[in-house]
């Protein structure tokens, strides 16, 4: 059973990487799909940040690859799979979905992120540039994307108003990120990922300036980068 896990945890991480070629990808939810239509929400970062999906991509395959080939039946990865299975599976699906409906595709993100974490605290201590960095760049990626779709959904169902609920998605993205570095120092990959997603909505919201946004993202920086100054391990 673990081997067939292994197998599958790695051709769900290639229908993954694969699923941008085989639909018609993904820039972003139509901003006609919300009954207040979302043109330029503050809550998202700049188109360049989204570029660290090809590093994601191929390091996970690379990663469960090497998982397979080398570390099969080694006891130290067996308890991640199955949670970033879970993960992998739902995001091959992910794609189709976004383009449909964006509160399914929120709710999918969130299941995303949970067993991603889930797979990121349960990484054992070897190989730790194959088993733990991959998912942990994943991880921080999700924490960002689950919370942005939290606040296109809050501005673009008219909960709040645009600036509002950009700063609750990234108030509650910045709860999640600084707990998981907490309680995970050996990830300091996950916060850098954040970090690299907080940078994108800052230069999103330069022009012109939405100081709310951008000083409580700046702030978000900072506090990550404070806690990783804690680091003793």
């Amino acid at each position: 059973m673990q081997r067939l896990v292994a197998i599958l945890t790695f051709l769900a991480a290639l229908a993954f990487a694969a699923a941008p070629f085989l639909t018609q990808g993904f820039n972003g939810f139509d901003p006609q799909a919300f009954p207040v239509p979302q043109e330029d929400p503050p809550v998202q970062p700049a188109g360049y940040a989204f570029a660290i999906w090809g590093l994601i991509y191929a390091w996970l395959v690379a990663a469960t690859g090497f998982g397979v080939f080398a570390r099969l039946d080694e006891p130290d990865w067996q308890p991640q799979r199955p949670w970033l299975l879970l993960a992998l599976a739902v995001g091959a699906a992910w794609l189709p979905v976004a383009n449909l409906s964006p509160i399914a595709a929120t709710v999918m993100i969130w299941v995303m992120l949970g067993a991603t974490l889930k797979a990121m605290f349960l990484a054992g201590d070897m190989d730790r540039w194959w088993q733990l960095s991959p998912v942990a760049i994943f991880a921080g990626w999700l924490t960002a994307a689950a919370n942005v779709s939290v606040g296109l959904l809050l501005g673009g169902y008219g909960l709040l108003p645009e600036t509002p609920a950009a700063l609750v998605a990234l108030a509650l993205a910045l709860i999640i990120a600084l707990v998981v570095q907490y309680r995970l120092h050996r990830a300091p990959l996950y916060g850098i990922t954040v970090i690299w997603a907080l940078v994108g909505i800052i230069v999103a919201n330069s022009q012109p300036l939405n100081i709310a946004v951008a000083g409580l993202a700046l702030i978000g920086i900072f506090a990550i980068l404070a806690l990783r100054g804690t680091d003793t391990e």
